[in-house]
């Protein structure tokens, strides 16, 4: 059965609509903080506000281990809680879940932050585009909280004490990256989709190797699961896949390299050697940013995946873009479903 501890956290998610419990309030408190004092983080050790991002970076992993207490709350509660008591309160225990992947994640990013610095926008949403409680009150500091359509999905009709994490893309990830094909993480998703050695490069290679900084992955107990891809600036990103990774690619993969092999492998192959659909200029005045997202068939719990595509999202909006896109061929029906069931 549940613990006295775990019942207490419980309570603390859910004590009051605007009267916040003990471990409530501290996830809040942590994660504005995080947010706001972002700027020091990626300072080198010799600066003089290098104590700024050792103390940014300790209140990181003090939220980090909140997040990850209350996500194993979840899988324990659905495993251990009578059935009517599981099915009366899983919905909500389901979404906080959900929403402290992506913030987990989005602050892991925050702290992988180097080069740029982001730039938290915001604007008051309409009252009823967000909810009441912590769920409605960490929607409103991810930088996509406004976008209600991604938060209102139905909890699943069976419940999966599944455990989940949500990272971004981490230096050790592409050890043995080469030519933007190859990776831990791709190999992973390359053993868990079944697919031919070449479609990890198909699937992650060109943003692995052109931006890696709004890459994210989703791991459960058998390994990575789900990735989530984006591109700041679609437009360079597309020139530079064309004019260099491309080419790159062709040459590693010849196009007999999949003949006399099975048919999967040989469209991965083909897929290098074949002219990219040139994006409509109005499609990337409108929407300037491209993303890509995938779970393995395993992953049968849409709020992982709407997780990946919040965390995603959010860095992408942090850093200024204004809208996204992705390309699906129309025959591909398992991604179609996959992007539908997201919203």
């Amino acid at each position: 059965p549940l613990t006295l501890e775990e019942v207490r956290m419980l309570v603390e998610l859910f004590y009051l609509p605007y009267h916040h419990g003990a471990l409530a309030q501290e996830l809040l408190e942590h994660f504005r903080w995080l947010r706001a004092n972002s700027l020091s983080v990626g300072v080198p050790a010799t600066a003089p506000d290098a104590c700024g991002g050792t103390r940014w970076r300790g209140r990181a992993q003090s939220f980090q281990l909140l997040c990850a207490r209350t996500c194993r709350l979840h899988s324990r509660f659905v495993s251990t809680a009578g059935r009517a008591l599981l099915y009366d309160l899983h919905p909500y225990l389901w979404d906080i879940r959900n929403m402290l992947l992506a913030a987990s994640a989005f602050v892991l990013w925050l702290g992988c932050q180097s080069v740029t610095t982001p730039i938290l926008l915001g604007r008051d949403a309409e009252p009823w585009a967000r909810r009441g409680g912590l769920f409605g009150e960490l929607q409103a500091l991810l930088p996509v909280g406004n976008s209600c359509d991604l938060f209102y999905h139905p909890p699943p009709l069976f419940p999966s004490s599944q455990l989940y994490l949500l990272r971004p893309l981490l230096p050790l990830d592409k050890l043995g990256h080469e030519g933007g094909s190859c990776s831990e993480v791709s190999q992973g998703l390359q053993a868990q989709l079944s697919c031919a050695p070449a479609l990890p490069g198909r699937l992650l290679g060109s943003f692995l190797s052109l931006s890696p900084e709004y890459t994210f992955v989703l791991e459960d107990e058998g390994g990575p699961c789900g990735y989530a891809a984006g591109a700041l600036h679609a437009e360079g990103f597309l020139q530079q896949r064309d004019s260099s990774w491309l080419p790159a690619m062709r040459h590693k993969y010849p196009p007999d390299l999949g003949a006399g092999g099975p048919a999967l492998g040989q469209e991965a192959v083909l897929f290098f050697h074949a002219e990219p659909l040139a994006v409509p200029q109005p499609v990337l005045r409108r929407f300037p940013s491209l993303v890509q997202l995938g779970t393995a068939p395993r992953v049968l719990d849409v709020g992982a995946s709407r997780s990946l595509a919040l965390c995603l999202l959010s860095a992408l909006r942090a850093n200024g873009s204004r809208g996204v896109f992705c390309q699906v061929s129309d025959a591909d029906r398992q991604q179609l479903s996959f992007y539908s069931k997201l919203g």
